[in-house]
């Protein structure tokens, strides 16, 4: 009887991954892309927010490009006629937010990060344009430099995650 439950579930589940791989979209680790996106290029993320941190520009570039290359099958370019283009502009660390107190005194600062996303289709002749922001707390007996280090591994890791999300994911 267990071998004919064993059987019958294994069945079902190739099945399912027959209908879903023949709907003319694939996913691959999360990521949903129409089968005739092949090229992405990744523009260099600028950094226009009022407080620049110098690292993190170039760490989220990196970051973005690992993610998008390791999880899809797309092919990086730098073309402008790559089918998916994506360009991004961190426009807001404001890392000045008490939002905690203790004592009457701070015991949690906040740093905001905001990154700006302009994905272009160009096979659908589209643009979508959309904010990823993050709130990143941190002790207020900290300060700015010493949390900035505790934290950039987070901001680099959850800013990217979020922004591959807006892009591939399909929720």
């Amino acid at each position: 009887m267990k071998n004919k439950i064993s059987f019958w579930g294994f069945n079902l589940l190739l099945l399912a991954a027959v209908l879903l791989t023949g709907c003319g979209i694939y996913s691959f680790k999360d990521a949903v892309i129409p089968d005739n996106v092949k090229t992405v290029k990744i523009g260099y993320i600028e950094n226009k927010a009022r407080y620049v941190n110098p690292q993190l520009a170039p760490l989220l570039n990196d970051k973005l490009q690992q993610k998008i290359l390791g999880q899809t099958k797309l092919t990086r370019t730098n073309s402008d006629d790559a089918h998916y283009q994506i360009y991004a502009t961190i426009t807001n660390y404001d890392p000045t937010q008490t939002v905690g107190v203790s004592e009457k005194q701070a015991s949690t600062n906040r740093l905001t990060v905001t990154v700006h996303v302009i994905l272009k289709k160009t096979l659908d002749n589209k643009e979508i344009e959309f904010d990823v922001s993050r709130n990143f707390d941190f002790a207020a007996s900290l300060s700015l430099n010493q949390a900035e280090a505790q934290l950039m591994e987070d901001i680099v890791r959850n800013i990217t995650d979020d922004i591959f999300n807006q892009i591939f994911s399909n929720w």
